[in-house]
């Protein structure tokens, strides 16, 4: 039992030293130029470096020599030429090979020993002593008591990283129900001036979250540091772990070269972004200024401001969009460019009709067809501007129902402004009355136009006036005219006017012949009736 205890720890000594060296065969600097040589290449057996060739052979460079080196050297002890026969030297002109039987393995010239500073025969009897050290070593690690070992120091390697994350697992169980049952002294709302940007649950929720996060990078970092050393225990598993991690990092290293020589790309942006940012603020207020009236250009309406510097943003972040493009990652790529031209045509297809609305909401907007608050009438809608934007114009109807209607359409329609003209000189409100041939008009006229003078919004330093519009058969047409400056209330204004012309008709003995229909039906005799 003590012997295997002794060979037990023998194993793992040995393991750890072949580790070791091979991190330091790993870190050593073969990919260095010296003058007058190539990059050394390194002669592998049994994922352990014996020696590196610098000096390239007729038509082989070193590392197609090295390649051709190990693979004979695999070859020489698969198939047990080494038992067999003795590795030795052959001298054959100005070369010297090293031999096993009839079996070239490798031929060094003057060249070779030259460049490691000995004789010929000096440099393939240190070769052939590696080569023998090597195949000796491979040859005990077939052995059945070191595989034994090697099998029981993987164990042993996976109970400690079991033990190691079970002990992580319950370090944050711990720590989680420490902080958890002392949270409502430790953790409060986290409040400025009377808002809650995070409650205490909240807090505790992120506070969890780091905690987890903690925990998972111990475990990855753990392993990364774990798996090299339980790879190295078994020489064909040697090469697996770096294998293993240089798949996962070399995506992030990748990724971080890439970031970092972006640098410069970046903050190009970054000052092109800024530049336009000031420049968008001072434009911003130059219109606002106008806006505001106290910056006044002859020909420019003050409405005008606010549309006229959104189009100038537009124009200013288009053309910020073309400097920074050169800059972004990829755009010299055709794929980059291929997706850039595809989504430009889905946009454009899919916003053709959003586009020519946006056209019609500038035209509108230079046209000056009304204002927010404007009583108009489009189409078969009358309705109080509530909103105008570039893609819609809302009307508010006398129903108090709000309309959207597209600027495009507003465009292709005749427009009626209600309030134009009612600002300044009074909108004319006008209803015709029908009135029977046998009452004089101008008693008519009177009332009339007593009737305007009685309606509340009707001006009354701008006098009423009646036209008559029709001679029909029955009756003549009359037509009240007033003026107003309150357009938006324009039904309440009717419905009152029309009450004051029954009343005043009504005062006057004045017949209403509207509609003309009841005139049969006032002359029939009382139970005539069929």
């Amino acid at each position: 039992m003590k012997k295997y205890f002794l060979s037990f720890i023998v194993g793992l000594i040995g393991v750890l030293s072949v580790f070791a060296q091979q991190e330091v065969v790993q870190n050593s600097p073969t990919t260095i130029v010296q003058s007058g040589r190539y990059t050394p290449a390194p002669v592998v057996f049994s994922a352990d470096t014996l020696f590196y060739i610098d000096v390239r052979q007729v038509s082989l460079t070193p590392e197609e020599r090295a390649k051709n080196i190990s693979a004979r050297l695999k070859k020489v002890f698969n198939e047990d030429f080494y038992q067999i026969y003795e590795i030795a030297t052959s001298t054959h002109g100005a070369y010297v090979d090293i031999v096993c039987g009839d079996y070239i393995i490798m031929s060094l010239s003057e060249e070779d020993a030259v460049s490691q500073d000995k004789t010929v025969q000096e440099l393939a009897e240190n070769y052939i002593e590696r080569i023998n050290h090597s195949f000796e070593k491979a040859h005990q690690e077939k052995n059945l008591l070191t595989v034994l070992i090697r099998i029981g120091l993987v164990l042993l390697v996976l109970t400690g990283i079991w033990l190691m994350i079970l002990l992580i697992q319950r370090a944050h169980k711990y720590v989680e129900k420490f902080i958890g049952d002392n949270s409502s002294k430790w953790i409060k709302d986290f409040s400025y001036k009377g808002y809650t940007f995070l409650t205490a649950k909240q807090e505790l929720n992120v506070l969890t979250w780091i905690l987890m996060l903690i925990k998972w990078a111990v475990i990855i970092i753990l392993i990364y540091l774990l798996l090299p050393l339980l790879f190295s225990i078994f020489p064909f598993t040697r090469g697996w772990a770096a294998a293993l991690f240089r798949l996962i990092w070399s995506p992030f290293k990748t990724m971080m070269y890439g970031i970092w020589n972006y640098l410069p790309q970046l903050f190009s942006i970054i000052v092109i972004y800024i530049v336009f940012k000031y420049l968008i603020k001072i434009v911003k207020y130059f219109f606002r200024e106008i806006e505001a009236g106290k910056l006044k250009i002859n020909g420019f309406h003050r409405d005008w401001a606010i549309p006229t510097f959104s189009l100038v943003r537009l124009l200013l972040y288009a053309f910020m969009f073309v400097l920074i493009f050169p800059n972004l990652p990829g755009s010299e790529s055709p794929i980059f460019r291929g997706v850039s031209v595809f989504l430009g045509l889905l946009v454009s297809l899919g916003s053709s009709a959003a586009i020519g609305n946006m056209v019609a909401g500038f035209v509108i907007t230079y046209m000056r067809p009304f204002k927010i608050g404007d009583k108009i009438q489009l189409g078969e809608v009358t309705g109080d501007v509530l909103e105008k934007t570039l893609l819609v114009t809302r009307l508010r109807t006398t129903f108090n129902e709000e309309i959207t209607i597209p600027n495009s359409s507003i465009l292709s329609k005749n427009t009626t402004n209600f309030s134009a003209m009612a600002r300044k000189e009074g909108l004319i409100l006008h209803t015709a009355v029908n009135i029977n041939y046998k009452y004089d008009w101008k008693e008519v006229h009177a009332a009339l136009i007593e009737a305007a003078l009685r309606t509340k919004k009707i001006l009354k330093d701008k006098k009423p006036f009646v036209l008559q519009t029709a001679l029909d058969d029955f009756y003549v047409e009359y037509t009240i005219n007033a003026y107003t400056h309150e357009p938006n209330a324009l039904s309440p204004i009717y419905g009152e006017l029309h009450r004051h012309i029954m009343d005043v008709c009504n005062e006057k003995g004045i017949e209403i012949m509207s509609p003309h229909f009841l005139l049969a039906e006032r002359d029939k005799p009382m139970g005539k009736e069929k």
